[in-house]
């Protein structure tokens, strides 16, 4: 056993990811919360708990003296960063060992190097990695930003040296962009990370995001498992992940894997992390950086080569060799990954706060559930969004993608806003099925947002009326049929009509329309299974899941994303709703509110100022993340309830326009 007992010096969902495996060896672990996480997962799951400060990661996960006090009192011999907080902080790292306590992660060199994005570009050049033309080195105006971002070629990408998650980065297409984004990525980088330093590299058209796992021993032993394609991402936040990349041949992937290894021992790296790429779609590809702590989407590589890198850690922490090369190492099989975060796809993705009423997480073969929550559980404002990750493993990347959007589609999560509805409709498209990625995808999949277009049934509705009649004739929901033997459901003030065919082979639901069209659903009877709100049961051989919730006399039932909800009524009473009037919508284009909780950082305009569509009205703090509001209409500026400093409720009035 390498160690009796490890301090995990993290939260949530890596902290239980951390202590599992500990657990598994058979090591005592501790774990540290603030004031918003008393009584949270990872505090109920650890063998001792020890308290590090306010609910604010500045005042506690953030403290690093706090937390190694925190060790050295429980006894522990070592600290897991996890990933976030102080996973990469160089001087922690220094504390820690300085403190007699092993670190589980890489050297303070590796740390240092790689961290700074301008030193890793120079490093990685000199181990022969192949780079992104760009210029390599502080940028201190936006006329400098301007100057190399021309001579480079537009377009360019503008990155903030100690950056991460997305932030302190921006895209720019013409000079106008360069300044205002050199500027926007400056002001963001010097909050998220105290370090303000910025640098311009060619930013690759229709670019693929690959990524090597590396595995390093203290002695010198390094390997390589392959690649993950995290391409499909949302503001540079990655949202579905994936083990093998479905770009790469063999022979492309070798080669990526011996500059990954190639930059792991320049750097002296030891324990597992991550090497970078951007790829073109002809394969020629370019480092982007390395990240030295345990990445959020390790699992997928877990999955295909059956090794868990936690483990492996903790035993190179503790000095252990590897056991194997890379003539031994091989994968199997395909896994994909998708973060649920609590965000409301309809409102541009922004950060839901609220307690989880309601979950249930999934389950099945092939299906993993890494999260930190329960039921009853709060999503802080103070923290990341993530739920939790999905993760299902295949024999092929289709298997693999199919048990992930069942396992979502099974995934129950009431009390605030998430992701699932979109993350399901993004595996499902054919785009993604026929693996056409680029890191553009969902902005060109999407191009005006996630919208209440997107939830509905679409192409689906028939589909999905039909298995709401079927849920609601299983829960004895539907009342006596219509003289010609059918139903009569409403969706949207419109009418349409269910009919019922059994036999023994199952039975046959038949859906009509108000314009006439009929569509037909025919379901196993033998392999419905019913649940308090998951469904399933087989269509045409496959499986297929669903969830449904009754609310008053309406019937919600959601499927691959896209949800629609019925209510049974006799045919006479249905018809009387097609001839009531429609509900006026009011205009909400000249009231500025906040579209979370938050903190309101700054207005940028006062009482009586004229301002145009799109000006930039104010700035919300929330979830680390700074949120522009805008002018929705020309006006001008009437009212300003709301105070700088202030901590917003979500929808809570910030100014008025006339």
């Amino acid at each position: 056993m390498p160690f009796e007992k490890i301090l995990i010096a993290n939260r949530g969902e890596i902290a239980c990811r951390v202590m599992k495996t500990a657990r598994s060896m058979g090591i005592a672990t501790v774990a540290i919360y603030s004031d918003a996480d008393v009584g949270s997962k990872h505090v109920q799951m650890a063998d001792e708990a020890v308290h590090v400060g306010g609910a604010a990661s500045a005042d506690s996960y953030l403290q690093g003296q706090r937390i190694i006090d925190a060790a050295l009192r429980a006894g522990a011999q070592a600290i897991h960063p996890g990933f976030g907080f102080l996973s990469e902080n160089a001087e922690f790292c220094e504390a820690v060992q300085a403190a007699g306590l092993a670190w589980i992660g890489p050297p303070t060199g590796a740390i240092q190097s790689m961290g700074d994005k301008i030193e890793s570009k120079r490093l990685a050049g000199l181990a022969g990695v192949s780079t992104v033309p760009g210029y390599v080195g502080e940028i201190d105006t936006p006329e400098q930003a301007v100057e190399i971002a021309t001579e480079i070629g537009f377009p360019v990408m503008i990155k903030a040296s100690a950056g991460g998650g997305g932030k302190g980065m921006r895209v720019a297409e013409t000079a106008e962009d360069v300044a205002e984004g050199f500027r926007a990525a400056r002001a963001e980088a010097k909050g998220a990370f105290g370090d303000d330093r910025i640098f311009v590299e060619k930013f690759i058209v229709n670019p693929r995001h690959i990524e090597i796992q590396v595995l390093a021993d203290q002695n010198g032993n390094i390997v390589h498992l392959g690649e993950r394609e995290c391409s499909i991402q949302r503001r540079h936040q990655k949202v579905i992940e994936e083990a093998p990349s479905p770009l790469l041949d063999e022979e492309t992937r070798q080669s990526m894997g011996a500059q990954a290894i190639a930059l792991a021992r320049a750097v002296n790296y030891a324990s597992a992390g991550t090497v970078e790429f951007i790829a073109d779609q002809d394969k020629n590809f370019f480092f982007l950086e390395m990240n030295t702590r345990l990445q959020v989407e390790h699992p997928v590589t877990e999955m295909i080569h059956d090794l868990d890198l936690v483990e492996w850690m903790i035993r190179i922490a503790a000095g252990e060799s590897l056991p194997f090369n890379q003539s031994q190492i091989e994968h199997e099989g395909w896994a994909l990954e998708a973060r649920v975060y609590a965000e409301d796809p309809l409102r541009g993705f922004l950060p839901s706060i609220g307690r989880l009423s309601v979950y249930a997480e999934p389950e099945g073969e092939g299906v993993r559930v890494d999260s930190g929550v329960r039921e009853g559980d709060e999503i802080s404002m103070h923290y990341d969004p993530m739920i939790a990750k999905v993760i299902a493993y295949g024999k092929d990347r289709q298997e693999a993608v199919d048990r992930l959007m069942g396992a979502l589609d099974g995934y129950v999560i009431e009390g605030l806003d998430h992701n699932v509805a979109f993350v399901n409709q993004v595996l499902g498209a054919e785009r993604f099925q026929d693996s056409r990625l680029t890191t553009n995808y969902i902005a060109e999949e999407f191009p005006d947002g996630f919208t209440e277009d997107h939830v509905g049934g679409g192409e689906d509705e028939g589909m999905l009326i039909a298995l709401a009649a079927q849920v609601m004739r299983v829960n004895e929901a539907l009342d006596l049929p219509d003289e010609d033997g059918r139903y009569t459901l409403m969706l949207d003030r419109e009418i349409y009509r269910v009919g019922f065919s059994d036999s023994a082979e199952g039975v046959v639901v038949s859906v009509q329309g108000r314009s006439g069209g009929e569509a037909e659903l025919g379901l196993d009877a033998a392999r419905w299974q019913a649940g308090k709100r998951v469904y399933a049961c087989d269509l045409a051989g496959r499986l297929l899941v669903l969830q449904a919730v009754k609310k008053d006399l309406c019937w919600t039932v959601s499927h691959g994303g896209r949800s629609v909800a019925v209510t049974p009524m006799r045919a006479e009473v249905a018809a009387l709703y097609h001839y009531m009037p429609e509900k006026v919508v009011l205009d909400t284009s000249r009231i500025v509110v906040s579209p979370m909780p938050g903190l309101l950082k700054s207005i940028a305009v006062s009482v009586g100022q004229s301002v145009k569509s799109g000006e930039t009205l104010a700035v919300v703090e929330a979830m680390k993340m700074e949120n522009l509001l805008t002018a929705a209409v020309d006006g001008v500026i009437e009212t300003i309830p709301a105070t700088v400093g202030g901590t917003l409720k979500r929808d809570e009035v910030i100014l008025t326009l006339s």
